[in-house]
């Protein structure tokens, strides 16, 4: 394979036209620039200068080399260019993936100030439906995940979760419910109730749910599933029972409902951005979860 170094060492002598200029321009000695081309043509097969008067000039061949040459400089100076974009955060891809909630309520405000500080970027937004999105970062096919973790759960190892939220749960009643009367309720209120099951995907949310419920001193009477939130608003609102739902995902309330605050103990969830270490300092990624972070704190 052709040398590059020697390629430019050889355009360098074409372009000055003698050895002695291009070795001054080079930094080099006229003996070093000599060599360097004597080894090209070696490795080319064919000579690449004449000797004209004190001068050179190309062969046919060593015009061909200076001109590739001259394009391999164009596409390095490209590449150079290019990567000081990315190292700034100014072009490159960011995969993003997300839960329902967080897609309504967190991203579209994100999504739009950082695109004002870096248009270039192009960002894969993707909805990973009832699984967990740190299962998308940990399998490498994301750089950033919304996450819903535990208060006390550890990160796996290499990622990084940003805090950006606390996301309290509320009780959801049929309106005219007889605990309607009352502006917050104790979770023990609802242990005699029928439930309206709104997650029954096993997860972080799920959890929230029925460790509250137990630390209440109750496990939730399930008596219909319906494993999204707005859904379990449609069943309630029919009075086929109560269920509680956080408070992120109230962006529309169902005509046919109260909302009431919990306590003892009021249910939380916990969301966060989750990055893996060694991408967190980038300045794209580093941009979003800043924007997410001022999305959250609206």
């Amino acid at each position: 394979m052709l040398d590059v170094r020697r390629m430019q060492v050889l355009r360098a002598v074409v372009t000055t036209g003698s050895i002695t200029a291009a070795a001054v321009n080079l930094g080099y000695t006229p003996s070093a620039v000599s060599q360097q081309v004597a080894a090209l043509e070696k490795q080319a097969g064919l000579p690449l200068l004449d000797r004209v008067g004190r001068g050179v000039r190309p062969t046919p061949a060593g015009r061909l080399l200076t001109e590739h040459a001259a394009r391999i400089t164009d596409r390095l100076a490209e590449a150079e260019a290019a990567l000081a974009d990315l190292r700034a955060g100014r072009t490159g891809r960011l995969r993003v993936r997300y839960f329902a909630t967080a897609g309504a309520a967190l991203v579209p405000p994100a999504v739009a100030a950082f695109r004002r500080c870096h248009a270039d970027v192009r960002l894969d937004l993707k909805l990973t439906g009832p699984d967990d999105p740190m299962a998308e970062l940990q399998a490498g096919r994301a750089d950033v995940a919304i996450v819903v973790r535990g208060r006390n759960a550890e990160p796996p190892r290499g990622v990084r979760v940003v805090h950006l939220l606390d996301d309290p749960y509320v009780a959801v009643l049929p309106r005219g419910h007889e605990l309607a009367r009352k502006r917050v309720l104790d979770l023990a209120d609802l242990s005699g109730q029928p439930w309206v099951d709104a997650v029954v995907a096993p997860g972080a949310c799920r959890d929230v749910v029925l460790d509250a419920c137990a630390a209440a001193g109750f496990a939730p009477n399930a008596v219909v599933e319906a494993d999204d939130y707005p859904t379990a608003q449609g069943f309630v609102a029919a009075g086929l029972g109560v269920t509680i739902v956080p408070r992120l995902s109230l962006d529309v309330v169902h005509a046919g409902v109260v909302v009431r605050r919990l306590r003892h103990p009021e249910p939380t969830r916990t969301i966060g951005a989750a990055v893996r270490e060694d991408s967190a300092g980038a300045p794209a990624a580093a941009g979003l979860l800043a924007a997410l972070r001022d999305a959250a704190n609206r």
